[in-house]
């Protein structure tokens, strides 16, 4: 419920208010978010085949699998990792509106400002810190304690490609906002 708080619809676009500088890669980024839905979709189904597969074949089959969890684990992070940007585009994730109804609409922008800020600096942090978990476990091989024992790096990367472009989306979105602030005519309210 957003209570009297103006959040538009659910479109998936570029921002006007991007600041011409970006609007490049604003653009880019929403082809590269429509294609990791894509791939997100694929995944999907890939893990929920998967695990039917573990299912029928330990129960009907009576075969021992040790591949199918750490599969369709992958496919479940690569998924909610990559479509993380996609979602953030459609403002479409879990916010706490609470106190939004209870704010002035010019503190509310405020707020929402604050909230983007504070996204883009734990997205940063959590990329960077993906980026190096990938790093070391692609240098050292890293490989999970299974018999399967894919390597690691393929979770990392996945984590830290995700990041990155939430970062990113984050990073326009918050232009955006800032740039309408820098914009709007004296007088006009916020």
């Amino acid at each position: 419920m957003t209570r009297g708080v103006d959040v538009g619809p659910a479109v998936l676009g570029v921002d006007p208010d991007t600041p011409r500088l970006l609007l490049p890669v604003a653009m880019v980024l929403m082809w590269i978010n429509r294609v990791m839905v894509a791939l997100g979709m694929v995944a999907l189904l890939v893990a929920s085949a998967v695990l039917t597969y573990s299912v029928v074949s330990r129960y009907l089959m009576k075969s021992s699998t040790d591949w199918q969890d750490e599969a369709a684990v992958f496919c479940l992070v690569g998924a909610t990792f990559l479509c993380s940007a996609f979602v953030q585009a459609l403002r479409g994730h879990v916010g706490i509106e609470a106190i939004a109804g209870l704010l002035p609409r010019s503190l509310n922008r405020l707020r929402l400002m604050l909230v983007d800020l504070l996204g883009l600096l734990f997205c940063s942090f959590f990329a960077w810190k993906s980026w190096t978990l990938f790093h070391e476990a692609w240098v050292e091989h890293q490989t999970t304690s299974s018999s399967w024992a894919p390597s690691l790096s393929i979770p990392y990367g996945l984590m830290a490609t995700g990041m990155t472009l939430l970062g990113l989306q984050l990073l326009i979105q918050l232009s955006a906002r800032l740039n309408s602030l820098l914009n709007k005519p004296a007088g006009v309210a916020l």
